[in-house]
């Protein structure tokens, strides 16, 4: 009995510790188009007219001024894929994070 017991506890350290990974995937490599559409989007209007909003040295401003213009550029982005023809329409609303 002494022994059974580490012999079967070892047996089930070694289990988990075979599973639980997953292969990474892949990233996708960027196309030509995609970093157009990347440049575009930085250029947009919506991100140009949220940093005429920040007040510098203000960490609230900051932080919404960095979720504003992530969202505008996000926003921006998709826009020129789907006029480019390389995202379709519809989906999920990314996740927005409470400001408190």
């Amino acid at each position: 009995m002494k022994l059974l017991v580490p012999t079967s506890l070892a047996a089930i350290l070694l289990l988990a510790g075979c599973g639980g990974r997953t292969a990474p995937t892949p990233a996708m490599a960027e196309t030509p188009a995609h970093a157009e559409c990347r440049a575009e989007a930085r250029q947009a209007p919506a991100v140009a007219a949220e940093s005429r909003r920040v007040v510098i040295g203000l960490p609230s401003s900051e932080d919404r001024f960095a979720r504003a213009r992530q969202e505008a550029e996000g926003r921006a982005f998709t826009d020129c894929l789907r006029r480019r023809g390389l995202a379709r329409g519809g989906g999920v609303e990314p996740l927005r994070q409470s400001g408190f």
